[in-house]
């Protein structure tokens, strides 16, 4: 089933610059499916178009079928986005912030109790959810970001740069609840720079240069040269400035 269906989508900035150029992929449902590419892009030009926090001026984006420019309600109560830079209430302590977001999507007390309890102990930030977030380090508001994205239960996961700043016990929880969300037939989408991780965590991986998709497929098939994704990567993007 496809979670996220990207079709000949294209943003232009000003009169003639394109910022995405007829970008098409799918992401199915179990999928983790690594976005990557130089700076400027379109990785996060992309991300923001399918989070519907951006306009586009041509093409379709779907999620679980639902279309993001004529039902952005019915996408935003399935999708759950991480930007790679979060804003959080800092006046509101971690429990309020992560109450209000559970809130907004109506999420039961039980639920949500049950939710923040398994989250919060596994990043290891029971203790601090009495605290304002404006006291946290990065690291910590970066935490109370992802639980806040999680207490919906979302059945896609879109995420720019998610593990810059997250120490190395965090990054490994995050993977770990990713490969959870996708065994129960949600999926992940997400830019990265660190393309080991990459390697070792997506099933499908797609490069964007200037704008434009240039390789799309499983991890075997781009790989099945015995190449890492690094290789493969900077052979793709050699030519770029």
């Amino acid at each position: 089933m496809n979670i996220l269906e990207i079709s000949n989508y294209t943003k232009i900035y000003g009169k003639d610059k394109k910022a995405c150029d007829n970008v098409s992929l799918t992401v199915e449902s179990g999928d983790i499916f690594g976005f990557i590419g130089h700076n400027g892009a379109g990785k996060s030009t992309t991300i923001r178009a399918v989070v519907g926090v951006l306009d586009y001026d041509e093409g379709i984006i779907k999620i679980d079928g639902h279309d993001v420019k004529k039902e952005p309600m019915e996408c935003k109560k399935i999708t759950a986005y991480i930007p790679d830079n979060p804003d959080l209430y800092e006046s509101l302590t971690g429990l309020q912030f992560l109450n209000f977001v559970a809130d907004a999507f109506d999420i039961s007390e039980e639920d949500r109790r049950e939710r923040i309890i398994d989250y919060a102990g596994r990043f290891e930030i029971t203790d601090a959810l009495a605290d304002t977030i404006g006291s946290y380090s990065h690291g910590m508001k970066q935490k109370v970001a992802i639980i806040s994205a999680l207490i919906h239960d979302p059945k896609l996961l879109v995420l720019d740069e998610p593990f810059v700043g997250l120490d190395p016990k965090a990054a490994f929880i995050l993977k770990e609840i990713m490969h959870e969300m996708c065994k129960k037939g949600s999926a992940v989408f997400f830019s990265t720079h660190v393309l080991d991780v990459a390697e070792k965590l997506c099933n499908k991986i797609a490069i964007i240069k200037k704008g434009t998709i240039i390789a799309n497929g499983t991890i075997e098939e781009l790989l099945e040269d015995g190449e890492s994704l690094e290789e493969v990567f900077l052979e793709a993007v050699k030519d770029e400035k």
